[in-house]
């Protein structure tokens, strides 16, 4: 492909860019036995302030990864399991509630780190004119492919 040749967004160019960047997490949550969804309930928790229903964070989960609420809801009984989360007393007219541990936090805000540190590493010396438009463009895309997922949810 010759420099003029213009490169073409699509999902393809989309899913190889996220799993490039990704890779540098997935190697990291392997060291310590922490699973892509376990990290982004961390997250959603961490989000609320530490502090957030079950159903929040399930939500966040099943709207974001696009996974069903069995498989979100397993992910908070995990992290429950491991101790990184703590589940605490519902509040009057709410479900369930969990806080981060002191070892959630730890590695709510270790892996934080890290993507903050490989931030630098994958779109440092991009100009940010360009990181502008790709930030229009992708959240665009994001808006329809989630337009077009809930619109076609009852087909497959």
């Amino acid at each position: 492909m010759s420099s003029t040749t213009p490169i073409l967004l699509n999902s393809r160019l989309i899913g190889r860019a996220h799993y490039a960047a990704r890779a540098l997490l997935d190697r990291e949550l392997s060291r310590t036995g922490t699973t892509f969804h376990q990290s982004m309930a961390l997250n959603a928790t961490a989000a609320e302030g530490g502090t957030a229903g079950t159903s929040r964070i399930v939500e966040s989960l099943t709207s974001t990864l696009k996974i069903d609420g069995a498989t979100a809801r397993d992910t908070v009984a995990e992290l429950l399991a491991t101790e990184l989360l703590e589940p605490l007393e519902p509040l009057p007219g709410q479900g369930p509630r969990v806080a981060l541990t002191e070892a959630g936090r730890a590695e709510q805000s270790r892996l934080a780190a890290v993507a903050t540190e490989f931030g630098p590493l994958v779109y440092g010396g991009i100009p940010e004119a360009d990181l502008a438009v790709a930030g229009r463009v992708l959240t665009e895309v994001i808006a329809r492919a989630n337009a077009a997922y809930a619109r076609t949810a009852d087909r497959y």
